[in-house]
């Protein structure tokens, strides 16, 4: 937001250097980014000087050019060159001295340089006036008035005005900040502190007056909770025409172009008092103005010439034949003041800052109107502004006011209540401020002080001031103004050891981390809102779990993730698409859903593996990430948390091409796999994605049990290989589970070592090559105990499996 310093000084005096103001304005929380000079000339006329053309000669050498000699007033004559036809003896002419700077057209800079011109010597240039960017005419050099004397400035002549722009940082809550006016109240404030007598200029309306009652238009608000205040006024006789230079400099310093007096003066509204003005050509209003919700499909041309559809929830400022004006946002082609306007229907109104801001970006609109309205604006200066507006229309177009000023007001927008603790501002602060002190700033911030107790104070926040309305919010306010450097901080260096369990939830995730980190993953972060399209990627996504943002910033942030797989597939994409293919990324967050017993935030983990699995090198071959390899990655997490009395489980989540699920009793605890091409080629992945997705609140819930400790058993382990003939149908897990069951106390790993299909073996068979590791605590195991367990796992595995020894 740009804000001049010219146009500030007009509600508050201050004589302060630019840099010394822009402190203050940060101080206070309006952050000034950058101090611009302006002028309305470029250059600023600098090294322009009145010349009085003394002798006015043909170029012995050119039959275009002049040779001159001309007074600057330094009592020695200059020679000059000159080529306009209308130069002539005796004028009183802008001469552009040596050394002075001009700008072209494209604002490239040239000096005026001592030269020759056909063997002549000339000293400086006569100008044309838009070569000194006072107009556009080439057609010959400028004649000022013969009264003006030689060397004195063009400056003073043409009236330059010298500004400087403060560029602010204006942070969205800040709506009560989003004008001059608002700034110059915030100014006050801080000034107040030291300066009692420091007034905030308000603009006067008292000389606002109904000059007829010719031209009356009726207002209906269909909507009062979308159009809570509406007020209009009719003016009619007046002359479009571009506006005075004072206030076309005034909008050319913050960045606007001029359009004509009546846009140009609601312009000036808007920046000037931060409430949004709309002009319609009232001769193009046909009967009264309905202010209602579009008709859903409807079409609509905007000022910018684009056809438009509306949508139902759409605020409309229509006559009786139709639209004019999308409420707050953009204004109608149709019904936009021409050069052939002579009589206006001027809006001044109050709507809602959710119905604008949805308007405007289902529009894909920006603008300064929409950027007040959707933030909220002051409802108690809708009709000052109007008179503001009205009075000033009058002064620069001329004309007469019409009609009475319509104002529907039915349900007036009420100032918040709030207590402030005395106890609770100190805690905040840091520091116990004097309750004078407090009671100032309140009243510099336009906060009424209601009721005084020894707890506190009973208060009522002005309605412009939407940012503030909890105890918090006025602490704030009070802190800003009083001075964040004005705190005093210890030099006394104070730490707290809080005790916190090994199973609390950060604890873990730094575990986790670290364990992940050492396998080469990198941790990744995702926005939570995303797009409602990608319930269509999955079954298990319902549209009536989501949760929906009320103030969306666009269509691809408008709900809340259910999964976190869409938002890390889209990461996966970005970096493929960057030729970064071999990925390894985990992340913690949240996915979100509103259940019919009330919202649900369940923590996830999710890891996602792609591409080869180790760097290129010369002394390691490539290898892509295998299902394998990836489990690894699972049951490793696992077994570092201690989860190790798991089961695996189908999984019956529809975004996995294959996978599987690992349970704990009847809980799910992670479902990974590999994921369906389909939804890959959405994110247009080309290449094997596999993604776990660990439930963290059953994490956590399991991992508080104790630590248990054995010793470090004294007698040695045996190992025995079975190789087993099986049917193609039978899993490793089926016969891991026949062994256990075989043997619960001796039996301590089970680990299967070679798997092979192929020649030699029976169509529909396959062999398994299994390890078991056996291990008595209390004394060495005998042979004879040893061949009594492989018999009965060999047993076993032949009656349920029809499995045979190979």
């Amino acid at each position: 937001m740009k804000i001049s310093y010219n146009w500030l000084k007009q509600f508050i005096k201050i004589d302060l250097k630019s840099e010394e103001t822009a402190a203050i304005l940060t101080d206070l929380g309006l952050e000034v980014e950058i101090v611009e000079k302006y002028q309305s000339i470029p250059g600023g006329l600098e090294g322009i000087v009145v010349g009085h053309v003394l002798s006015c000669e043909k170029h012995p050498d050119a039959d275009r050019l002049k040779i001159t000699k001309v007074d600057l007033g330094d009592g020695t004559p200059v020679q000059i060159v000159c080529g306009a036809s209308n130069v002539d003896a005796g004028q009183k002419v802008p001469v552009a001295t040596i050394g002075t700077k001009l700008f072209d057209k494209d604002g490239v800079v040239f000096e005026i340089k001592k030269g020759k011109i056909r063997g002549q010597e000339s000293h400086g240039m006569i100008c044309a006036e838009d070569e000194l960017g006072l107009g556009t005419s080439h057609d010959g050099i400028m004649v000022l008035d013969e009264k003006l004397k030689p060397g004195t400035p063009c400056a003073k002549v043409f009236n330059i005005e010298n500004d400087e722009v403060f560029e602010i940082g204006l942070t969205p809550n800040r709506a009560d900040a989003m004008s001059h006016y608002g700034v110059a109240r915030d100014l006050r404030a801080s000034f107040l502190q030291k300066n009692p007598n420091i007034e905030l200029i308000s603009p006067s309306v008292s000389t606002f007056r109904i000059d007829k009652r010719t031209l009356k238009i009726d207002v209906d608000v269909k909507d009062s909770k979308l159009a809570p205040r509406y007020c209009g006024v009719t003016i009619s006789g007046i002359t479009v025409k571009k506006s005075p230079e004072w206030l076309q400099n005034r909008l050319k310093a913050i960045g606007l172009t001029p359009k004509n007096n009546i846009v140009d003066v609601t312009n000036y509204i808007l920046h000037d008092l931060g409430q949004p003005l709309h002009a319609f050509d009232a001769s193009k209003v046909n009967g009264k103005i309905i202010v209602k919700t579009a008709t859903a499909g409807a079409k609509f041309t905007t000022l910018d010439d684009v056809e438009r559809t509306l949508h139902e929830e759409d605020l409309m400022i229509c006559d009786e034949k139709g639209p004019l004006c999308i409420a707050g946002v953009f204004g109608g082609k149709n019904s936009g003041v021409t050069e052939t306007t002579n009589a206006i229907f001027l809006e001044s109104a109050y709507f809602n800052p959710v119905s604008v801001r949805k308007s405007a970006k289902r529009h894909g609109l920006n603008t300064d109107a929409s950027f007040r309205f959707e933030r909220g604006i002051d409802p108690s200066i809708t009709e000052f502004a109007l008179k503001r507006a009205a009075l000033l229309i009058k002064e620069i177009a001329g004309g007469e006011i019409t009609s009475d000023i319509v104002d529907i007001y039915p349900k007036k927008i009420e100032d918040f209540a709030v207590f402030l603790s005395f106890d609770k501002t100190a805690k905040l602060i840091g520091q116990e401020l004097p309750k004078e002190t407090i009671k100032k700033i309140l009243a510099s911030l336009d906060i009424k002080i209601n009721s005084i107790s020894d707890a506190g104070l009973g208060l009522t926040i002005p309605s412009y001031r939407v940012d503030v309305q909890r105890e918090v919010d006025v602490i704030e306010e009070i802190l800003r103004v009083y001075g964040y450097n004005n705190i005093q901080f210890t030099k006394k260096i104070n730490a707290t050891v809080a005790n916190s369990p090994r199973t609390e939830d950060y604890k873990v995730q730094n575990i986790v981390s670290s364990q992940l980190n050492s396998f080469g993953f990198h941790e990744m972060m995702a926005n939570s809102l995303t797009t409602i399209d990608y319930i269509a990627l999955s079954d298990d996504l319902k549209e009536e779990f989501t949760v929906s943002m009320l103030n969306p910033l666009s269509n691809d942030l408008a709900v809340m993730r259910q999964s976190m797989l869409f938002s890390g597939l889209e990461a996966v994409s970005y970096n493929i698409n960057r030729r970064k293919g071999d990925l390894k990324l985990f992340e913690f967050g949240k996915t979100y859903h509103k259940l019919p017993s009330g919202y649900d935030e369940p923590k996830h983990l999710t890891l996602f593996v792609t591409g080869n699995s180790n760097a290129e090198s010369w002394a390691n071959q490539q290898k892509p990430s295998d299902f394998f390899l990836f489990k690894s990655y699972v049951l490793a997490l696992l077994n570092r948390l201690g989860l190790q009395k798991t089961k695996n489980i189908p999984t019956e989540n529809d975004v996995f091409g294959e996978g599987i699920a690992i349970a704990y009793g009847n809980d799910t605890l992670v479902e990974f796999g590999t994921i369906k091409k389909s939804i890959l080629k959405h994110f247009d992945i080309k290449q094997e994605v596999f993604y776990a997705d660990f439930n963290w609140n059953l994490v956590l819930k399991l991992i508080g049990g104790k630590i248990k400790f054995t010793d470090i058993p004294k007698y040695p382990e045996v190992r025995r290989d079975l190789a087993l003939l099986v049917d193609t149908n039978v899993s490793f897990d089926s016969l891991y589970a026949i062994a256990r069951q075989s043997e619960k106390s001796l039996l301590k790993d089970i680990n299967l070592f070679d798997v092979y299909e192929g020649k030699n073996l029976p169509e529909g068979k396959k062999s398994y090559a299994l390890s078991f590791v056996l291990q008595d605590n209390s004394k060495t195991l005998t042979d004879e105990q040893i061949d009594k367990i492989l018999n009965k796992l060999q047993k076993n595995f032949e009656n349920e499996l029809g499995a045979s020894l190979r």
